[in-house]
């Protein structure tokens, strides 16, 4: 089927396929032709230029999108959808005054879900996950990471991954699968942290290999969860069994674990809200990609991650929503785009780069996803009719997005 956009007003992300991932200086150029054609066959994008240079086409469908924005859909490299129930009794915790760290150390936090989801059913986890997702993808979430790291056991962490296999399945859209079952430690293994590192790496690692669950792994490497040390040999491990790391560091404090991660040749590194000089030499000398997550900042009321300064010293960034229970309990992507500028003090050009092209890096999804480039998958956001693309990261309490597409289809609720 072929599908003809004309009268585009601003094509935003028009990228030859070279480009793979956009760092330092770039990030604040955002190539977009005005008064454009876009044509998509077999779910891919075929052609785009200038309405004067518009070719005489036989289409099988016609949308004019006078006044309206074309951007590729956002792709979102961290999220944790597969959950139990929400958590905001501990919502309140925080408007009276208790800190993450202290709402954990009284059962909440990581264990509360954990607690939630192993009572749970895979059927209801899954029916519950389908409903977060379809929300998000029309939210224009055309990609999306989705992690483990709730079951803190090996028949609970396998069924969190099996729910992600099904999604990907019934879902049109990427989806990759994060093992985290060193999200934290379950309460049983409190004095034995040995005996747990060792379920994961000779239990639960052997069993998502034979079941082919995942892509990538994590950890949470952070004061109070897994040390640095730790973090080496999870990572490692889950190497061996062919997941590369995407991980949870510097979200509370730098302890050395964004080493551990380049050393590991990490994907993303994840969180950054504390980072220090030492870690931007490490993050210079690598292909990894610092992801924000500045939804959780927002939400935590915790320091956004100092993205300028990363920018600024000829890195990448990308930006990922985190949605989660407890810390991110919104898939948003508009919003998160509108926090990096509000909050972070992003250009609108870098915010979307950082939400796009350098999203699809942070998922392995490059070569397909994140751009306005001949051969890619035609998942697209096309707008209301707005005055310009900033006007997405401007006008942050509004639904700006008028249809979505993927693989060139219209998607609706």
């Amino acid at each position: 089927m072929k599908t003809l956009f004309i009268n585009v007003k601003e094509l935003v992300q028009v990228r030859d396929s070279s480009v793979r991932k956009i760092s330092g200086e770039n990030m604040r150029e955002l190539p977009i032709l005005r008064n454009a054609f876009l044509l998509i066959e077999n779910q891919q994008i075929q052609d785009f230029g200038l309405m004067s240079d518009l070719p005489d086409l036989n289409v099988d469908q016609k949308i004019d999108a006078t006044g309206k924005i074309i951007l590729p859909s956002w792709c979102d490299s961290h999220t944790h959808l597969v959950f139990a129930t929400t958590r905001e009794e501990e919502f309140v915790d925080r408007i009276n005054g208790l800190t993450y760290e202290e709402i954990a150390s009284k059962g909440g936090g990581i264990l509360n879900s954990a607690k939630k989801l192993q009572n749970c059913s895979e059927d209801e986890l899954y029916e519950a996950a389908v409903l977060r997702l379809k929300e998000v993808i029309m939210l224009g979430t055309g990609a999306i990471e989705i992690k483990s790291g709730y079951g803190l056991s090996v028949n609970d962490e396998l069924k969190m991954l099996r729910i992600i296999k099904r999604l990907k399945q019934y879902f049109s859209i990427p989806i990759k699968a994060t093992f985290l079952g060193a999200h934290a430690f379950p309460k049983v293994f409190k004095e034995n942290r040995q005996g747990y590192i060792d379920l994961i790496i000779k239990k639960m690692l052997p069993k998502i290999t034979e079941e082919n669950l995942a892509d990538y792994i994590d950890v949470f490497c952070e004061k109070g969860y897994f040390t640095p040390t730790e973090t080496d040999r999870i990572l490692y491990a889950g190497k061996t069994h062919g997941l590369l790391p995407k991980v949870h560091v510097n979200q509370f404090n730098a302890i050395g674990g964004i080493a551990i991660c380049i050393k590991n040749n990490a994907l993303s590194v994840d969180h950054l809200e504390v980072i220090g000089d030492e870690d931007v030499e490490f993050l210079k000398d690598s292909d990894t990609m610092p992801v924000a997550l500045p939804s959780c900042s927002f939400f935590l009321g915790i320091p956004y991650t100092d993205g300028k300064k990363i920018i600024a010293n000829g890195l990448p960034l990308a930006l990922a929503s985190d949605f989660n229970p407890g810390s991110s309990p919104s898939g948003n992507m508009n919003f998160v785009v509108s926090l990096a500028c509000i909050k972070m003090k992003l250009t609108p050009e870098e915010a979307v780069n950082a939400a796009t092209i350098n999203g699809a890096y942070a998922m392995g999804l490059s070569d397909q996803l994140g751009s306005i480039t001949k051969g890619k998958l035609a998942n697209l956001i096309m707008t209301k009719e707005i005055t310009s693309y900033r006007f997405i990261p401007y006008n942050f309490g509004s639904q700006c997005i008028d249809k979505i597409f993927v693989k060139g289809q219209e998607i609706f609720e």
